[in-house]
């Protein structure tokens, strides 16, 4: 049985407003569990809860009531002490929206550098730490370069740099994908596939694209705070009306075989790719042809 490394068990969280009687609550009883070396994408439209979320298996907020478990233990602010809470944050990682609010040096070298030196690494472990960790995201040549000179996806990938050389167990990705052109999306999702693949990091992908989603092993619709949908990508958009209802697209294939399959003709309903989609049609058509021709 796969270690559970996050565990959220009847977790709720409201944000304060001016009235302390006046609570925003963002999630509301939140069950979940996230495996060791799992690549899960969550979706749901802006306001959702789910950037709520990932700021909260991150401990960077604390939930207003229910349990939070992370690599076996509890978190509670009153029994987890200083030292056990910073070596918690060391165990997750997080990347941003905005690859600029993580870049804060001059070189890309001494930017990948920042985190380990902050944690007290040895110099000749932080050298290391560094190449590996521009080897990973295929930015090595970019060592000496200025950060602020690179494209979007370029920054974002230093970014990730960043979060990989202070070698996390789980890393959360926060819409990292949002501000990229579609070149840079798709370097910086092979760098989270190889990261999930390669090296066994555990991957949370918040997203509001569906191709990302259907990459993932699992996927995660939230709503208004609660779980929606949880399963395979193609557990997950085979409810297409489900999906739409709540303001969330589905890929397009998976859409138009929808329709189709309305019309009358038998097309399989777990299509995502437009490669699996073509051929669902043509294996269709052959099969019409040659019932016609006997």
């Amino acid at each position: 049985m796969a270690e559970i490394v996050i565990k959220a068990e009847d977790i709720s969280f409201s944000y304060e407003s001016d009235h302390p009687a006046d609570q925003i609550p963002v999630l509301n009883h939140l069950n979940l569990e996230i495996e060791k070396g799992s690549f899960v994408a969550v979706l749901g439209h802006n306001g959702s809860g789910k950037s709520t979320m990932a700021k909260l298996f991150n401990l960077i907020l604390t939930p207003t009531s229910g349990n939070l478990y992370l690599f076996g233990k509890k978190f509670d602010e009153e029994t987890v002490t200083e030292d056990e809470f910073f070596a918690l944050r060391q165990r997750i990682g997080m990347v941003f929206q905005n690859p600029d609010n993580q870049l804060v040096a001059t070189i890309v070298e001494e930017d990948v550098a920042f985190g380990p030196e902050n944690l007290g690494v040895p110099p000749a472990e932080i050298r290391e730490r560094v190449d590996a960790a521009l080897e990973i995201v295929g930015m090595k040549e970019f060592a000496r370069h200025s950060p602020h000179q690179l494209s979007g996806g370029q920054k974002q990938r230093i970014a990730i740099a960043g979060i990989i050389a202070l070698r996390p167990d789980i890393i959360i990705f926060d819409e990292s994908t949002a501000m990229l052109d579609p070149r840079g999306r798709s370097d910086v999702l092979a760098t989270i596939e190889k990261l999930n693949r390669e090296f066994g990091t555990t991957i949370l992908h918040i997203t509001h694209y569906m191709e990302e989603a259907i990459r993932a092993d699992r996927v995660i619709v939230i709503d208004s705070g609660s779980i929606l949908l949880d399963g395979t990508p193609a557990e997950v958009f085979s409810n297409v009306r489900t999906l739409k209802s709540v303001g969330l697209d589905v890929p397009q294939v998976t859409e138009l075989l929808l329709e189709i399959r309305e019309d009358g003709f038998n097309l399989p309903k777990n299509v995502l790719s437009y490669e699996e989609g073509a051929r669902a049609i043509a294996d269709y058509l052959n099969q019409k042809k040659g019932r016609s021709s006997r």
